[in-house]
């Protein structure tokens, strides 16, 4: 073996073991962020709205009449259909779907609401469509193609629900919020909760933390709010409290 040859070969050694160490050095920090995580038991919440849980993620139903919307689309279309068979939920039912970001667990299970529209912030199509990555060399997709794309401030009504997107970017750069009827707000990744107040998202997580501190200023000022209800942390039925604080 000569040396030229010998050198190529260590470097794509050394290349290949940096790129392990990577990959389990993220491994063991994603198992230990969603750890943290608290998510709500698949179970009615609140009046016509639903929580289903998938691992560390809860994704929402919001009932309208004999019809559903969705807030995101689960990690896993057999878990999902699993949990939705709990609360006697015929996906057929699930007429629209708004997803708040394109990460994974919020969408792997989208092929299970072949029946709904899928909406989608006009700003975080760029996670989808292999134009930015979600980290280093990966790329966040999703199922469905003929998705429709929402703008900050953009309403959409599904029977007698009135759903307003709110553009929260920094968890990702389109991340969206969803206020139905004024009253229930949808925070997806954008925002936790913790001590029963908003907080600000997984760092590990989040691409742009000083964006997602300012976003805050979009949703912490909304007068017939009742209900915030995020991916990761949770919901409070306290509006008012939850938004008395300070995101550093």
């Amino acid at each position: 073996m000569n040396k030229t040859l010998k050198r190529i070969l260590i470097g794509i050694g050394v290349v290949i073991g940096a790129l392990l160490l990577i990959a389990v050095g993220f491994g063991l920090k994603f198992k230990s962020e969603t750890k943290k995580m608290h998510v709500i038991e698949t179970k009615e919440v609140v009046q016509n709205v639903f929580a289903v849980k998938n691992d560390f993620v809860n994704m929402f139903l919001v009932k309208d009449s004999d019809n559903y919307i969705a807030i995101d689309a689960g990690a896993d279309d057999k878990v999902i259909k699993e949990e939705l068979k709990k609360l006697s939920i015929d996906t057929a039912k699930v007429v629209a779907v708004f997803l708040t970001h394109g990460d994974g667990d919020h969408t792997a299970a989208l092929s299970t609401f072949s029946n709904a529209k899928v909406y989608l912030s006009r700003n975080e199509e760029q996670m989808i469509n292999g134009k930015t990555a979600k980290m280093m060399f990966f790329h966040n997709s999703i199922s469905r193609k003929d998705y429709s794309l929402l703008d900050d401030g953009q309403k959409v009504t599904v029977g007698k629900l009135v759903i307003s997107g709110i553009s929260t970017p920094g968890h990702t750069p389109g991340s969206m919020s969803y206020l139905v009827n004024d009253t229930y707000l949808f925070v997806g990744d954008a925002f936790g909760l913790k001590e029963a107040k908003v907080d600000k998202p997984n760092s590990f997580f989040s691409k742009d933390m000083p964006l997602a501190i300012k976003s805050f200023q979009k949703i912490n000022n909304l007068p017939a709010v009742e209900y915030i209800f995020t991916a990761h942390a949770g919901f409070t039925n306290n509006y008012k409290n939850a938004v008395q604080t300070e995101l550093k």
